[in-house]
């Protein structure tokens, strides 16, 4: 399975928080309920998610390095 690094970006005046691919990929944002936002690609594939007021639901944020994997399912391809 090929892998691929994530950009994590927070925007503190705004107030929000976006998890994704770092190459730009066409999509949108859609509502997935209670200020979170699924990024989704041309073809309906996940492929990223924003947070808004992020410091009301964590508190006191600080920087830090986080040794993370993270794996987005989507639409699934139907087998030939």
């Amino acid at each position: 399975m090929e892998q691929e690094s994530l950009r994590i970006w927070f925007d503190p005046e705004g107030d929000v928080l976006e998890v994704g691919f770092p190459k730009p990929r066409k999509g949108y944002f859609k509502s997935a309920g209670d200020d979170v936002f699924v990024r989704v690609d041309e073809k309906g594939n996940i492929c990223g998610f924003a947070l808004l007021n992020v410091t009301k639901r964590t508190g006191k944020i600080r920087e830090t390095e986080l040794p993370i994997r993270a794996r987005f399912s989507g639409k699934r391809k139907k087998p030939a």
